[in-house]
């Protein structure tokens, strides 16, 4: 209790954050660290049922030894410890918390309202400069549907556009999988004919 009330005076006072920093926080605590930047997500149910369904679409054909799951910190360096919406990594170090991103094989970060740069840019140069060779953003703020960009690294060891579709996506990089990215769609519209629902007058 007396770490929890002394949270919020901590993140005024701390600019920069190294993962020595990260064991002054409440064990239980879920967060993120960008560059230094400490990050506390709050995500919301539609966040987290597009990540599950993204996550079942990718786990068919995941090669022997590996495992779609959601929501992993990975181990970067002092001041990195990104939280991944999916993480295709080994299984064998599904015990260990942070993982060593260096095992992993796809990362996947789903946009929300307050992610668009960090997804879009600090995520994606982070993970590039760890040698991460696949990386999706998965976007659903675009009127005409969800859309998916694929990222593969160049020989320049930066990130290039593989693909961007709100379409079916199928691509043989890390291994072969398909993804209903319509299906994506039609699960955000049902949220927002929930939401709409709920905010009319009655």
């Amino acid at each position: 209790m007396t770490a929890a009330l002394q949270l919020p005076s901590l993140l005024d006072e701390k600019q920069d954050w190294t993962v020595d920093d990260l064991a002054s926080l409440p064990q239980d605590l879920r967060y993120e660290l960008i560059d230094g930047r400490l990050i506390l997500p709050s995500p919301t149910y539609f966040h987290q049922d597009i990540c599950i369904l993204l996550t079942n679409m990718i786990r068919p054909n995941c090669p022997s030894g590996y495992r779609a799951v959601i929501d992993v910190s990975l181990e970067v360096d002092r001041r990195n410890e990104p939280r991944p919406d999916v993480v295709v990594g080994r299984q064998s170090n599904g015990m260990r918390s942070p993982a060593p991103i260096k095992n992993a094989l796809l990362l996947v970060e789903v946009v929300s309202p307050m992610s668009h740069i960090r997804d879009w840019h600090a995520k994606a140069k982070l993970f590039a400069a760890a040698g991460v060779k696949n990386y999706w953003v998965v976007d659903p703020t675009f009127d005409g549907g969800v859309v998916l960009t694929e990222f593969r690294i160049s020989e320049s060891g930066q990130y290039e556009i593989a693909a961007s579709t709100n379409k079916v996506f199928t691509t043989d990089s890390p291994f072969p999988i398909t993804i209903d990215v319509p299906a994506l769609t039609a699960l955000r519209d049902e949220y927002c004919r929930a939401q709409d629902e709920s905010d009319r007058p009655e």
